[in-house]
C-alpha cells in the first residue's frame, strides 16, 4: 500500500469529519479507512488523530499533515491529469453528476455509449439532485439544470430545458384546465419532492416571477414515479419535459399552462478551471454537445 493511498484516506476522513462518512463518501469500509490512517501515522511516526467514540480532532502533528497532504494530493493529481491530457486516447476515471431528472432519461445511454466508445475510460456516475460542489468532492464534471451557472466554475451550455405542468386528460376532464397558475391551489397536485421547488411551483406572468402553493395526496423523490402518478389520474404534476413529451406524443398526458412556463433555464456541463483540461473530461463533454446538438437538429427539444 503507497503512501498517497494512505494520505488520501487521512485528508477523506478529516474532510467528512469521520471514518463513517468518509467510508461513505469514498466507497470503502471503515475498517479499511482505518486501517490506512493507522498505517500512515506508523510510516510517519506521530499520532495525527485524537480518536473517541464521539468526535474526532487533529493533532498537531495531524495539523501539519493535513495542510501538506492536500497540496501532495493536488500535486499528484494534477500530474496525473497533465499526462491524460497529453494522451490522445481518454482514459482513467471519470466522476460525474447528473440530476436524476435528466439522468433517468436517455442521456444515461448517452453516457454509456461514451463509456463504450473509450474502453480505458472507468465511469463513476452519480445520480443525484442537489448541487455538488465540483471541486471539494472531486468530481470529473457536473451536469446542471439552471438559470445561471457557478461563476467559480467553467460552463457549458448544452441545451435549453423546459419545465412544464401536465395531467391526464381525464383528470382536466373531471377537474377543468387551469388557465392561470394561481388556480393549481385549487387543484390535486403531485409533488415531485426532488424539484428545488418543491410544492412551491414558480412561473413567469409577464416580466414577474410568481409562486403558487400546490397539494395533492401524492409526493414522491422521483420524477419518473410523478409521472406515473399523473398518468393514473392523481393529480397535475410538473417536471422536465424531456421525461413526459413521449407520454405526451401519444396522448396519455397533456400540457397545461404553456404560456407560463419558466424560461432561461439550460443544462450545463461544469468543470472546475484547470491549465489543462483532461483529455477524457474534454472528450466526455465533446459528446454530451454532440448528442444534445443532433437533438436539437431532429426538433426533440429538452
Amino acid at each position: 500500500m503507497d503512501a498517497i493511498t494512505r494520505m488520501r484516506a487521512f485528508v477523506a476522513v478529516v474532510d467528512a469529519g469521520g471514518f463513517s462518512a468518509a467510508a461513505r463518501q469514498t466507497g470503502r469500509s471503515k475498517a479499511l479507512m482505518s486501517k490506512y490512517v493507522s498505517e500512515l501515522e506508523d510510516e510517519l511516526g506521530a499520532r495525527l488523530l485524537n480518536r473517541t467514540t464521539r468526535q474526532l480532532s487533529l493533532t498537531e502533528a495531524g495539523e501539519a499533515a493535513y495542510e501538506e497532504g492536500q497540496e501532495i494530493l493536488r500535486r499528484v493529481d494534477h500530474l496525473r491529469e497533465t499526462l491524460e491530457a497529453s494522451s490522445q486516447a481518454p482514459q482513467g476515471r471519470l466522476r460525474i453528476s447528473v440530476p436524476r431528472a435528466i439522468g433517468e432519461s436517455a442521456l444515461s445511454r448517452v453516457i454509456m455509449d461514451f463509456v463504450s466508445r473509450h474502453p480505458d475510460i472507468r465511469l463513476e456516475l452519480h445520480l443525484e439532485d442537489r448541487f455538488v460542489d465540483v471541486v471539494d468532492e472531486g468530481y470529473d464534471c457536473a451536469v446542471r439544470i439552471s438559470a445561471l451557472a457557478d461563476s467559480s466554475l467553467i460552463a457549458r451550455k448544452l441545451a435549453d430545458f423546459r419545465v412544464v405542468v401536465y395531467a391526464a386528460p381525464e383528470l382536466i376532464a373531471s377537474h377543468g384546465r387551469p388557465e392561470h397558475p394561481s388556480e393549481l391551489a385549487g387543484l390535486p397536485c403531485i409533488v415531485d419532492t426532488n424539484l428545488r421547488s418543491r410544492a412551491n411551483w414558480p412561473f413567469r406572468d409577464g416580466d414577474s416571477r410568481i409562486t403558487t402553493s400546490v397539494t395533492g395526496r401524492v409526493q414522491a423523490n422521483s420524477p419518473v414515479a410523478a409521472i406515473s402518478a399523473a398518468l393514473a389520474g392523481l393529480g397535475f404534476s410538473r417536471g422536465p419535459w424531456v421525461l413526459v413529451r413521449e407520454h405526451i406524443a401519444r396522448g396519455a398526458l397533456v400540457t397545461v399552462l404553456d404560456a407560463y412556463e419558466l424560461d432561461g433555464l439550460g443544462v450545463f456541463a461544469v468543470y472546475a478551471h484547470r491549465e489543462r483540461m483532461p483529455a477524457k473530461v474534454r472528450a466526455f463533454i465533446d459528446h454530451l454537445v454532440a448528442w444534445y446538438e443532433s437533438e436539437r437538429r431532429a426538433g426533440r427539444t429538452c
